[in-house]
Formats: structure tokens, C-alpha cells, sequence
């Protein structure tokens, strides 16, 4: 017995087995010279299987005479082909961070950024790192400056919060303001308060069902949110972080548009029903004007 390079070997495993009638196998092993024997086997069909670890079987069908004292080829051993499945898994962060990069690369018209939407179903959570990555990535976004200056030239224009005046310092008072209020917002809406209380402060793109359903879910996701743990509640940190934002803007608008707890409310509601339309643009309209998009399938309801 032999492998492909002419080498002999012992304790291959050899079996004699009648085809054409009920004698018993036998059984043997070669020895040091790769050599086997069996003796007072009767004539007939026969088939010899040699086999040994890290190799193919050999099966080899043989014909016995009477009085004939059979000697086979020799019988080469190929070397047994590897196989092996290895299942790689990534880990629930691995996944989410990769989900992340994605969404840092939605933008709407392939300029606004839209990284606040999850098209992935079932897409796992973020960590606090990555929640406070997500809400500084958005705020040092360039659009995210072009917008506040675009607002306080709108709100220059209506003289809007009239004690910032006019001209050159009045137009960066309402910059500084404007950016301030999506700075302070973004960081504790979307940062601090869901990491402290493990919310997500993602919106999770449906796109499947009834245009009811999704109207009704893009409305119930300006007040819900999903917890960390996949469950959905009210959304906690969205809700105080407009009110945190909202007292804390008392601190640098002028002193007669400072309104104190009204002012706090009324930043609230416009936030939420901001939200609600918001959502609602979201969930049939904004991913059809955003290119490039991973293709992930929305989840059946």
C-alpha cells in the first residue's frame, strides 16, 4: 500500500467482502512493507476497501478462480480532499457600525443629510460612542451650517427676535442662535438623553403596509422611539431634550423674546409636530430622492 510518492504504509485498514454470497468480511491490516494476505478464501466476487485516516477509500472489485492465488495491483492511496465550513459571525456591534457608515452617507439629492434613518430592518442599537458620533457628525456637517445661516438671514429679513438688531452683528447673533438651537438639541435629544436612557434616536423607515398604517406609524414615531432593548416606548429623550433646549435657549435669545416657560412649550410643540412632518416625508418621499442607498429590504409587518 502506497501514497502517490511511492511511499509504503502500515496499518491501512483492509476489508475482503463477498458480492455474491453470505460469507463474512474479513479484515486485516498491512505490515511494515504495505503488504496484506488473506488466505482460504473461497472463489467468487469479491471487493476489496482499503482505507486509512487522511486518506480516500479505495474500493477494488476482484474475481477468484479455484485454486487461484490472486495477487492485486498495487493499490495507491490519494491523500483525502480537506473541507471545512467555517461560519463567521459579526458581533451585534460590528453590525450596528457598519449600518452607521452607511447612513452617514445618505444624503437627500446626494447633498442634505439624512443620517437619522434606519433602512435596515431589525438593525440593532447603537452604543453611547456611536450615539454621540451620529450627533456630532451631524452637527459639524457643512449643510448643517448652510441651514442655520439660511434661517437667520430669513429671520434677519422679518426682523425676528428684533433685541439681536441688525447688520453684520445682528445677522451673527441669529447665526449663533440658530446653530446653538441645532447644536444643543442634536447633542441631548439624539446623544446624552438616549444614552442615559438607552433610546434610539433613529427614525426606523418602515415602507411596507397600508398608506395608513405608515401614516399612523410616521405620526406615533414623533412621541416613540425604540428602547436599546428592541422594544418601543415613549421617546423620553427626544421630548426633554426640546425642553432642555428649548430653557436653555432662554440664556441667549434677547431679553424681551425670552418667555421663559412659555417659550420652552412652544419650542416642544413646534418640535414634535416638526417631527411628525418630518417622519411623514421620511417614510414616502425622502428615500426616493436619496441615491445610493444600501439594498436592504423593509421588514414584513
Amino acid at each position: 500500500m502506497t501514497d502517490h510518492a511511492g511511499a509504503v504504509y502500515e496499518g491501512v485498514h483492509v476489508t475482503l467482502k463477498s458480492t455474491n454470497s453470505a460469507e463474512p468480511p474479513k479484515t486485516t491490516q498491512t505490515d511494515a512493507n504495505g503488504r496484506f494476505q488473506f488466505t482460504g478464501i473461497p472463489p467468487g466476487s469479491w471487493q476489496l476497501t482499503v482505507s486509512s485516516e487522511g486518506f480516500a477509500t479505495q474500493a477494488v472489485a476482484l474475481m477468484l478462480h479455484p485454486g487461484e492465488n490472486f495477487e492485486p495491483p498495487a493499490i495507491v492511496l490519494p491523500f483525502a480532499t480537506a473541507t471545512s465550513q467555517v461560519e463567521v459571525t459579526a458581533s451585534q456591534l460590528e453590525v450596528a457600525q457598519a449600518q452607521l457608515k452607511d447612513e452617514e452617507e445618505q444624503r437627500v439629492f446626494g447633498v442634505i443629510p439624512n443620517f437619522y434613518v434606519v433602512y435596515a430592518p431589525n438593525a440593532p442599537p447603537l452604543n453611547p460612542r456611536q450615539k454621540f458620533h451620529l450627533a456630532w457628525r451631524s452637527s459639524i456637517d457643512p449643510v448643517t451650517f448652510l441651514a442655520a445661516g439660511f434661517f437667520a438671514g430669513v429671520g434677519q429679513a422679518a426682523d425676528q427676535y428684533g433685541g439681536y438688531g441688525q447688520g453684520a452683528q445682528g445677522y451673527a447673533k441669529r447665526f449663533g442662535a440658530n446653530y446653538a438651537d441645532s447644536f444643543i438639541g442634536t447633542m441631548i435629544g439624539s446623544a446624552i438623553l438616549p444614552s442615559m436612557l438607552k433610546q434610539d434616536p433613529r427614525y426606523f423607515y418602515k415602507g411596507v403596509g397600508s398608506t395608513r398604517s405608515r401614516v399612523l406609524y410616521a405620526l406615533a414615531n414623533s412621541v416613540m422611539c425604540k428602547g436599546d432593548s428592541g422594544r418601543w416606548q415613549v421617546n423620553y429623550s427626544g421630548i426633554l431634550g426640546s425642553m432642555a433646549a428649548g430653557g436653555i435657549s432662554n440664556l441667549y435669545y434677547p431679553a424681551a423674546d425670552r418667555n421663559g416657560i412659555a417659550l420652552t412649550f412652544e419650542n416642544l410643540g413646534l418640535g414634535i409636530a416638526g417631527n411628525a412632518a418630518q417622519n411623514l416625508f421620511q417614510e414616502f418621499l425622502v428615500r426616493k430622492l436619496t441615491p445610493k442607498l444600501p439594498n436592504y429590504t423593509p421588514s414584513k409587518p
